[in-house]
């Protein structure tokens, strides 16, 4: 058995009556409670009886367990008094297990040693090796083009951990959905969570170069209404107002759609077709944006106050496998060429 520094605190071994507590119903028989039974017998007593099974005496049973020979011999007399049996034959010379003790002993030690075994298990996530598993939920345009093609990677550099990847534009709920990590787009209201930038959200208004050459380039944010707007619809229903930057004040823009989806990838293909102009992040057009297949209008009046974050419930406690991934996400995702200009 490991060595212990103290002994946990004895609880009481029988229940006292209170004044608030029912009368007993007349001549009803009070039968014991097993639970209460089970938690009034000392945690104390019990480590103290193994240690002194394994030492084979009290003297080095308290060495083991950083307290004195007295200390242990009272915990174990305690034990003895709680199940109404002798656990050791003493003499001066020697100390051994009685019947009872060693019937009492072999029932004891698995679960102990199931104990310890837990606490080293738990040990090991924190301080071992990465390992275990993940609930990952991220926005599904986000998910889709950055953090799922980094998953491959990630799992390379530490193949004992198993992901779990999610992808719903609903905000993830931690507690509920049980979630270890997050990636969150825009400007976050939830003030309960970690929230680390990873980058910030650039929103871009975009158009085909054959769209714009049929119907002209917008130059102000009223010239949008005349013009073909394609709209996207989160998981929340309510298509999405435009968001832009005018005499350094922010203004929203409600579009009068000619087309609205709710997937971000039928809303670019859509653009890309010439069928109208749509506001999207940089990351889901910049190689189209480079290629020139698409090209970005009104750029002075794009907003600059939004972000992509990685969130997590506390910074207390995590696990291994859960700070190599945030380490290894907010290394990466920063230096991906879906960011740059």
């Amino acid at each position: 058995m490991e060595k212990t520094t103290q002994a946990l605190a004895m609880p009481m071994s029988t229940r006292s009556s209170r004044a608030d507590d029912p009368p007993a119903a007349s001549g009803a028989v009070i039968q014991p409670d097993p639970l209460a039974a089970t938690f009034a017998t000392s945690y104390a007593g019990v480590i103290a009886f193994l240690a002194v099974a394994d030492a084979g005496s009290f003297a080095k049973a308290g060495d083991r367990l950083g307290i004195g020979r007295s200390a242990v011999s009272r915990a174990v007399q305690k034990l003895e008094a709680q199940l109404d049996a002798r656990l050791f034959l003493r003499t001066t010379r020697s100390t051994a297990l009685t019947p009872e003790g060693e019937r009492f002993h072999a029932n004891c030690r698995p679960g102990v040693e199931r104990i310890m075994q837990a606490l080293r298990d738990m040990r090991d996530l924190r301080e071992g090796p990465p390992r275990g598993h993940l609930n990952i939920a991220s926005a599904v345009g986000f998910g889709r083009r950055v953090v799922a093609p980094l998953i491959a990677a990630f799992q390379d550099a530490y193949p004992a951990i198993t992901v779990d990847l999610a992808l719903d534009d609903g905000a993830a709920d931690f507690s509920t959905d049980r979630i270890d990590i997050a990636f969150r787009d825009g400007r976050l209201e939830d003030s309960q969570v970690i929230a680390r930038q990873l980058v910030p959200m650039q929103l871009l208004l975009c158009a085909a170069p054959a769209y714009l050459q049929a119907h002209g380039l917008p130059a102000t944010v009223d010239d949008l209404d005349r013009h073909r707007c394609i709209n996207l619809r989160p998981a929340s229903g309510r298509a999405q107002d435009w968001e832009f930057k005018v005499e350094g004040r922010g203004r929203n823009y409600a579009p009068r759609p000619v087309c609205t989806f709710n997937d971000v990838d039928l809303l670019r293909q859509a653009v890309l077709d010439g069928r109208g102009v749509a506001q999207m992040a940089r990351y889901q057009v910049c190689d189209d944006l480079r290629a020139g297949r698409l090209v970005s209008v009104l750029a002075r009046h794009m907003p600059e106050d939004r972000g992509h974050f990685l969130c997590y419930p506390s910074r207390k406690h995590l696990p291994a496998r859960m700070r190599v991934f945030i380490d290894f996400m907010t290394q990466r995702i920063p230096r991906l060429d879906l960011f740059r200009p």
